[in-house]
């Protein structure tokens, strides 16, 4: 599977952007997608996770309420709705493929995925 995320920018505080990921290569199997963000000189983090049918979705405390995660299984994108930007979102964002988990599950641990795309950077000014 290769992933490929755009849509990251530079934005104000309390301003949105909407990155996404684009999956391609073995994508007949389900698998569950998630995103995950590293800023300068901290370790990288799990942000949001969603299954292959998209029923089971996890967020970390800090985005809870202000992100949304979803995908369009026919488009093999993933999407990540980020509104009520702050300045500690800052980081450059990673979207992952767990290709083991299958319809339902998905995990909200980086050494569970498989692939990893590029990442995007997102900015947010204070």
């Amino acid at each position: 599977v290769q992933l490929q995320a755009s849509g990251g920018g530079l934005v104000q505080a309390g301003g949105s952007l909407r990155p996404s990921c684009a999956a391609s290569g073995r994508t007949s199997s389900p698998y569950g997608m998630g995103w995950f963000r590293q800023a300068p000189g901290k370790e990288r983090e799990f942000v949001a996770s969603i299954s292959w049918s998209g029923s089971n979705t996890y967020y970390t405390d800090s985005v809870k309420g202000r992100f949304t995660i979803s995908r369009d299984n026919a488009k093999n994108t993933m999407y990540l709705q980020m509104n009520s930007l702050k300045p500690e979102d800052t980081a450059v964002y990673y979207c992952a493929a767990d290709v083991g988990s299958g319809y339902f599950s998905v995990s909200r641990r980086a050494e569970m995925y498989d692939y990893w795309g590029q990442g995007t950077q997102v900015t947010v000014s204070s």
